[in-house]
């Protein structure tokens, strides 16, 4: 299955490691630490022109969405329940 993160890119569900509301880089020195770690390696994505509103950690890639951590919480739990 895939999750739509916004604009044109999709994920398979299985890549999916954790969903945050971006919120959470302001908050948790843990947080901050662990982008600047991706940012160093590139394997930060933004998605879209939109203000980013949710930070999503892959396997591979941290990816910066316009779509808010409660809409995408919920796609993927509708991968989950089905």
């Amino acid at each position: 299955m895939f999750i739509h993160l916004g604009g044109e890119k999709i994920i398979r569900a299985m890549e999916l490691v954790a969903i945050f509301d971006l919120s959470i880089e302001k908050s948790s020195k843990i947080s901050k630490q662990f982008v600047q770690y991706a940012k160093k390696d590139k394997r930060i994505e933004i998605i879209g022109e939109e203000e980013s509103k949710s930070l999503v950690v892959t396997k591979s890639k941290v990816y910066y969405s316009p779509i808010s951590s409660t809409t995408l919480k919920k796609r993927a739990n509708q991968l989950i329940v089905h």
